[in-house]
């Protein structure tokens, strides 16, 4: 048999066998960043139908309007009066906080990249700014801002 002190130093170590398990099997990481995204069936039916990666740019764009106002389009909608790229999938917002969805994004794959973008430098642990960099450096070939 077992003397007290074996028991007890045997309950420890698999006490401490058992947390250090425990926490590895552990997914979530407290640097770990989650989005902010708007419900997909919030969105309408013309979003909900597309490619995945559209339905996300929507969801973080409506979302995220005090990010998304920040970021440049290099597509060219600055032509049709987009002062961001948020204006790609926001045409208006009433009093009562109602969202008039522009299809414009829905067929452009500059204005869903730049939000895809965006997304991953955040969830990267960028910030905005360092996001929208990027952004003028990897899309300025393309065209000019449509940031006045």
């Amino acid at each position: 048999m077992l003397s007290k002190t074996r028991k007890l130093l045997l309950l420890t170590i698999i006490a401490v066998l058992l947390t250090t398990a425990i926490s590895a099997c552990s997914t979530s990481t407290s640097s770990e960043v989650h989005l902010v995204m708007t419900a997909l069936d919030q969105m309408p039916a013309e979003v909900q139908s597309a490619p995945v990666a559209v339905q996300e740019a929507y969801q973080f764009n409506t979302a995220n309007p005090d990010i998304m106002q920040d970021i440049p389009c290099y597509c060219g909608c600055g032509d049709i009066g987009h002062t961001s790229n948020y204006d790609c999938y926001v045409s208006e917002v009433d009093a009562s906080g109602k969202i008039t969805f522009d299809n414009h994004a829905l067929g452009c794959s500059i204005c869903v990249d730049i939000t895809q973008d965006v997304m991953r430098m955040l969830r990267d642990g960028k910030s905005p700014q360092e996001a929208r960099t990027y952004v003028d450096a990897t899309y300025s070939k393309y065209g000019p801002s449509n940031i006045p």
